[in-house]
C-alpha cells in the first residue's frame, strides 16, 4: 500500500513538472525563436509599426480607435469568461468528493486519491487565475494606446519624418505589442487548460495532451498559413522604423 501511494505521488509530481516544463518551456523558446526568425508575433509587430505610421498623416482616427477599440472587446470577452470559469472551479472545488467518485467510475481512469484530485483542481483555479491577470493588463495596455493615439503628432506628407514621429511610431507599436503578448499569453493558459482537464482521467494522456498543445502552438505561431500570407504583405513605405 504504501509502494502504491510513493508510486502515485511520484507520478503526480512527474507530471506537474512536465506540464511546467512544457509551458515555460515553449514559451522561453517562442521567445527566443521569434528574434531569429519570422512568426506571428514579429510579423503582426511590423504590420502594427506600419499601422502607426499612417497614423501620423490621418485627420480623423475614428476608423483606428474604432480598431483598438475592437481588440479590447475580444479581451474583455476572455477576461469575463475566465471569471465564471474560476466561479465554477471554486464551485467543484467544494464538492471534489463527488467528482472524485464520478471520475473513479470511468473505465479509463488512473487509480488516485481525493487530495490529488484537488490539487488538480487548485492548479487549474491557479492557470486561470494567471490568464484573468494577463487579460486585463491587456486590456489596461490597450486602453493606454487609446490616450496616446489621441496624443499622437501630425506630419506633413511632403516632408520626411522626423525623429520625434519616429520615436511616437515606435513607442506606441511597441505598447500594442506587448498588449497582444500579454492576450497571447492567456490564450495559452486557455490551451493548457485544456491538456490538465486530461490529466483528470490518466497521466499518460495529460503528457501526451500537453504535448500536443506545445506541437499545435509552435504549428500556428511559426507554419501557419496565416503566418505565410501576412509575411507576404510588405509596407510600400520605408521600413526603417521596424
Amino acid at each position: 500500500m504504501k509502494d502504491r501511494f510513493v508510486t502515485s505521488e511520484l507520478v503526480f509530481i512527474g507530471c506537474f513538472l512536465w506540464f511546467v516544463l512544457c509551458w515555460i518551456g515553449y514559451t522561453t523558446f517562442a521567445r527566443n525563436q521569434a528574434k531569429k526568425t519570422h512568426c506571428i508575433a514579429s510579423v503582426l509587430h511590423r504590420h502594427r509599426i506600419t499601422w502607426m505610421k499612417r497614423l501620423l498623416y490621418r485627420d480623423h482616427l475614428i476608423a483606428d480607435t474604432a480598431l483598438l477599440a475592437s481588440l479590447e472587446r475580444q479581451v474583455s470577452f476572455f477576461a469575463s469568461t475566465t471569471i465564471l470559469i474560476l466561479a465554477a472551479l471554486l464551485t467543484l472545488l467544494g464538492t471534489s468528493e463527488k467528482l472524485y467518485q464520478t471520475l473513479a467510475d470511468l473505465p479509463t481512469y488512473y487509480s488516485t486519491n481525493l487530495h490529488e484530485t484537488q490539487a488538480k483542481l487548485v492548479l487549474m483555479i491557479a492557470i486561470f487565475i494567471y490568464a484573468f491577470f494577463t487579460f486585463t493588463w491587456s486590456m489596461r495596455q490597450y486602453a493606454f494606446c487609446s490616450v496616446l493615439m489621441g496624443a499622437f503628432p501630425r506630419a506633413n506628407a511632403n516632408e520626411p519624418i522626423s525623429k520625434e514621429h519616429q520615436q511616437h511610431v515606435i513607442s506606441v507599436a511597441k505598447i500594442v505589442d506587448h498588449a497582444g503578448h500579454s492576450y497571447n499569453y492567456g490564450l495559452r493558459s486557455y490551451y493548457f487548460s485544456m491538456a490538465t482537464l486530461a490529466w483528470f482521467i490518466h497521466p499518460i494522456l495529460f503528457l501526451l495532451a500537453s504535448s500536443l498543445v506545445v506541437m499545435i502552438l509552435y504549428k500556428r505561431e511559426f507554419h501557419s498559413n496565416t503566418l505565410k500570407v501576412m509575411h507576404t504583405i510588405n509596407d510600400p513605405d520605408d521600413n526603417s522604423l521596424s
